[in-house]
């Protein structure tokens, strides 16, 4: 991917005019593309999307939020939900009585808003549930909202099937998440740093590349989570429950920023209790084995295996988030920096 980069914008360079300077002055910065598959959009886009799992107590769903003010009923009491504090109001109610039914049905017509800020209204509960249908399932990991970037900020795009270049302007979340949405597989994206964010302290901080990017988001997951009162995610899963229970494939694998996905097609990984692993493809099992630890307070995942069949995938692995049903990890090498990701999929 780096030595793409180069050419990619190598190419954007010397296809413009020389009236054009100050796009030439963007391309010449130093930028790291990526696509959309790539961590960083993925991060990204948690961080710009519509908050949608704070208010997972009134519609048990991520894929959307009930614009407030909206009045449910619990178990025959009316309450208006004006703000999220209410939501407390909204579990007590539902925690009062072990012998209910606490359903949360709400008093039509309601308003949602989903993760791409588009809104619809729904006038009943056959609405509420089509539209449940339609979300699919959820990955358990919620929106990253108590980070913001600051707007605006300039992203440069490289068509690699039309060979064609463009720089957009983002001045807001919508237009960053649905900028990502609709980012194609054959696109490659730079943003042109530096960009500002404001942390979880609502501190304002420079950031002047991906990686940093990347650590900054990945780092504030927790405080975000700690902050978000709706729920999703794994609940009180420790991370080696998660892990023990069922079988996992390889959904995402990059080295150096080259996608080495494909290699891992066919192998079904199962971790035990013992701290042994199998993986197997076409019938054929490796054997190996895995351990927790932390190390200079970051969770790591250890993986070994036999032969060299299996040997990029065995690091020392940061734990950077996990789901009931998926696992991200990451790992920086101390060689020469370079970075790997790897993520295990429930099968």
């Amino acid at each position: 991917m780096n030595a793409l980069r180069y050419i990619i914008f190598g190419f954007i360079f010397f296809s413009f005019g020389s009236c054009q300077k100050e796009e030439e002055t963007i391309i010449q910065d130093e930028t790291e593309s990526f696509v959309l598959d790539s961590p960083i959009a993925g991060l990204l886009s948690r961080t710009s999307q519509n908050p949608t799992s704070m208010d997972n107590i009134l519609d048990n769903s991520s894929c959307f939020s009930v614009q407030l003010p909206v009045t449910v009923i619990v178990n025959g009491q009316q309450i208006l939900v004006s703000d999220d504090a209410d939501y407390q109001t909204v579990q007590d109610a539902i925690d009062e009585f072990s012998n209910d039914d606490d359903l949360v049905n709400f008093v039509y017509p309601i308003t949602i808003r989903y993760q791409n800020f588009q809104t619809d209204v729904l006038q009943d509960a056959d609405d509420l549930e089509d539209v449940l249908d339609d979300c699919g399932d959820d990955d358990g990991f919620d929106e990253i909202d108590c980070i913001t970037l600051v707007y605006p900020f300039t992203i440069n795009v490289y068509d690699s099937n039309n060979q064609l270049a463009n720089s957009v302007t983002i001045t807001s979340n919508s237009n960053l998440f649905n900028f990502l949405a609709n980012l194609a597989n054959n696109v490659y994206a730079a943003i042109n740093y530096p960009i500002s964010a404001i942390n979880f302290n609502g501190q304002t901080i420079a950031i002047n590349s991906n990686s940093q990017l990347e650590n900054f988001i990945e780092e504030s997951i927790d405080d975000c989570d700690d902050d978000n009162s709706g729920g999703g995610g794994t609940g009180n899963q420790t991370f080696t429950d998660v892990l023990i229970s069922g079988s996992w494939y390889i959904s995402y694998f990059t080295e150096d920023d080259d996608n080495e996905t494909a290699y891992f097609n066919g192998y079904n990984f199962t971790f035990n209790t013992n701290g042994t692993t199998t993986a197997v493809k076409n019938g054929v099992t490796t054997n190996g084995t895995w351990s927790t630890y932390v190390d200079s307070g970051e969770n790591k995942l250890d993986l070994s295996f036999d032969g060299a069949i299996l040997d990029e995938i065995e690091e020392d692995w940061r734990i950077i988030e996990f789901s009931a049903t998926q696992i991200r990890l990451k790992h920086i090498s101390g060689g020469n920096g370079g970075t790997d990701y790897l993520t295990f999929t429930k099968n």
